[in-house]
């Protein structure tokens, strides 16, 4: 006998929270985030809710900047050397995830504030429009070596991503959306967030640093399993 029993549809799995603790300052935070979406195209089955969190490495950075010699110098104690190290460690792993570090690009540490307001608003727009300017920032600032905090640098990859520019300059003018900026800042700070890219799936899975690919790869399948397996 034919069993005609219609059978029970898989439950749909909820997309995964991820929130992208960052500044554009950030060399680990380039390599983590191309780390985090090489580790999602190996993952076609599972979605993503993707969210790109203010965090400030220089909040009092004054406008004009610092010489990044004398910066990392006085913040790190550590030598040319030691430095040298870590840039050309950067640059390899930057060009295993497609993100290119131009030897004497960042020569000076800025202030970000006004780069996350930018994004904000550009949040507001799409979160493909938020990932989009991200990513511009990035490579403006640890390619191209532009100051990222700079309106003409933040409007010029406003339009290179095919956002309004004009929208965009207003924003910058009139200080729009700092209260905003400075209340999730504090928000990830009250939640442990001390250094980034910070990663945190799901607000209960913290992945920290600059890792590999088949880190968020193993991390993003075991927690899409257990998720699976709670909704089943």
């Amino acid at each position: 006998m034919t069993d005609t029993t219609a059978s029970t549809p898989p439950t749909a799995l909820q997309p995964l929270r991820i929130d992208f603790v960052s500044d554009v300052a950030c060399p680990w935070c380039a390599v983590g985030l191309k780390s985090l979406e090489t580790a999602l195209t190996r993952l076609p089955e599972v979605a993503v809710d993707l969210h790109f969190q203010p965090f400030e490495l220089n909040p009092q950075m004054v406008p004009e900047g610092e010489d990044i010699e004398e910066h990392l110098t006085r913040k790190y104690g550590s030598t040319t050397e030691q430095r040298q190290q870590i840039r050309g460690h950067l640059r390899q792993r930057g060009a295993e995830v497609g993100f290119t570090f131009t030897e004497g690009a960042r020569s000076r540490i800025w202030n970000t504030f006004d780069a996350h307001r930018l994004l904000h608003w550009a949040g507001l727009q799409s979160a493909q429009a938020q990932r989009d300017l991200k990513l511009a920032l990035l490579t403006a600032y640890h390619t191209n070596g532009k100051n990222p905090g700079e309106r003409e640098t933040l409007l010029a990859a406003v339009r290179e991503i095919g956002l309004d520019a004009a929208e965009a300059a207003r924003v910058f003018d009139s200080g729009e959306f700092s209260d905003d900026v400075r209340e999730t800042e504090s928000l990830w700070l009250g939640r442990g967030i001390s250094s980034v890219p910070a990663v945190v799936i799901n607000e209960k899975y913290l992945i920290q640093g600059g890792q590999p690919p088949e880190a968020f790869e193993q991390a993003l399948r075991q927690i899409a399993a257990e998720q699976q397996a709670a909704q089943a």
